[in-house]
């Protein structure tokens, strides 16, 4: 039978590159977003599902089980991007941000465990980002979203292991989607003492997204993953360097590091 796979995010960048890229290679893909606008998308099968709202998980989750029976794969994509001064950024955006990219996430998790735990397998993939290795200047509250999720794998791994469920993070570092446009940014203030760090910061992320990765390396990867029968704990996916800052956090003392972080953005 064929393995049966939910991907939530799915109507757009990476999330839609996997989806796709699945169906080519014979799974049964069931993709989420908040508003689909077809129940059929180039042979993907898209529920209305947002994150933060958990009775559209509850209906979704059900909807899938119905028609399959069974689910082999999550893959948690949906996410949300926010940049700012942290002293600037309003609480309400950095509430909505956890609760999309952190909280959402938990919820889809424990929709589809109950099921994943009576089969006794599957496989929970969580999309987090290179970004959540590191606090970086103007982004600290997305990297926390994803550091907090990245940490709470761990620990979920060992929970059910007993079980036969697995899960595992995919960390992407910049690839060229759309999230850059779907960002929340906070303005750019005339009066701000952050002003000028935080615009030319701004500039040189959007640029590193627009001159990112193509999607397609990344669903090469979810399949291989997919595909492990004793997935690693993370993987990172991104240029060199990107990857290799990973490395070097763990290597350096946490000033020097620190002060390759700033070179790098010219602060």
């Amino acid at each position: 039978m064929s393995k049966v796979v939910l991907i939530t995010g799915a109507s757009s960048g990476i999330g839609q590159a996997i989806a796709q890229f699945l169906v080519n290679h014979s799974y049964t893909v069931y993709g989420t977003s908040r508003n689909p606008k077809n129940s059929l998308e180039n042979g993907v099968h898209m529920l209305a599902l947002d994150v933060t709202k958990p009775e559209t998980i509850t209906v979704a989750v059900a909807t899938l089980l119905k028609a399959e029976g069974k689910i082999d794969y999550l893959i948690n994509n949906a996410g949300m991007g926010i940049t700012g001064p942290l002293e600037e950024t309003p609480d309400t955006e950095t509430r909505r941000v956890f609760e999309t990219n952190y909280f959402g996430a938990l919820e889809v998790i424990k929709a589809v465990l109950p099921t994943m735990r009576a089969q006794r397998s599957g496989m929970v993939i969580n999309i987090t980002s290179i970004a959540g290795y590191m606090g970086l200047p103007y982004r600290g509250i997305y990297s926390a979203t994803k550091g907090a999720l990245g940490i709470t794998t761990e620990a979920y791994r060992m929970e059910l292991k007993e079980f036969n469920v697995k899960m595992t993070t995919v960390a992407p570092g910049d690839f060229a989607t759309n999230i850059a446009a779907g960002r929340y940014h906070a303005p750019v203030l005339d009066n701000s003492p952050y002003k000028d760090n935080y615009k030319n910061t701004l500039a040189l992320m959007d640029e590193h997204v627009d001159k990112g990765m193509d999607t397609a390396i990344m669903a090469k990867v979810i399949k291989r993953v997919m595909e492990s029968k004793n997935p690693k704990v993370h993987y990172r996916v991104g240029f060199f360097m990107q990857r290799f800052s990973i490395a070097l956090k763990r290597m350096l003392p946490d000033t020097w590091y620190e002060k390759l972080l700033l070179n790098h953005y010219g602060l």
